[in-house]
């Protein structure tokens, strides 16, 4: 029988330190700095037992999110284009639209739902939502669900 999988959204800045360090290994190994598990263990300094206890258990939020869809829920101001220029980013990104919800705004704060599918995207998700961020007239920016 396989074993259900549970999956959580964890900030970083809390994860031990063995988990930020296998994510640096595999980086290292992605972008081919280093050629060999052994010469980027050693580079990060961890052992290559606990990089392969724990390369299948930690992975960047855009890894496991490529072919799937993610939801965003956005507090924008309510100034015009604001909307156009966050649909913009998620375009430039080549992420797919699949629905927008947008509610009346209320003190000059519109909530929107965005749902985009990410498999086509050139970037992964942090990009885009560092991106989302930085856009005046944007209020807040959190990833509700995934699939």
């Amino acid at each position: 029988m396989k074993a259900d999988k549970n999956f959580y959204i964890v900030d970083k800045a809390v994860l031990p330190e063995i988990f930020l360090k296998v994510m640096e290994v595999k980086k290292l190994l992605e972008s081919h700095r280093e050629k060999t598990v052994q010469d980027a263990v050693n580079k990060v300094g961890i052992s290559r037992s606990a990089f392969y206890k724990y390369r299948d258990a930690v992975f960047p939020l855009y890894e496991n999110t490529r072919g799937k869809t993610v939801t965003f829920f956005i507090s924008l101001d309510d100034t015009k284009g604001v909307l156009s220029n966050v649909l913009n980013t998620i375009a430039y990104f080549e992420g797919n639209v699949l629905t927008i919800n947008q509610n009346i705004p209320i003190n000059g704060i519109a909530n929107v739902t965005i749902t985009i599918e990410t498999d086509a995207m050139i970037s992964d998700i942090g990009d885009v939502m560092d991106k989302i961020e930085k856009i005046t007239g944007v209020q807040s920016l959190k990833i509700i669900a995934r699939e």
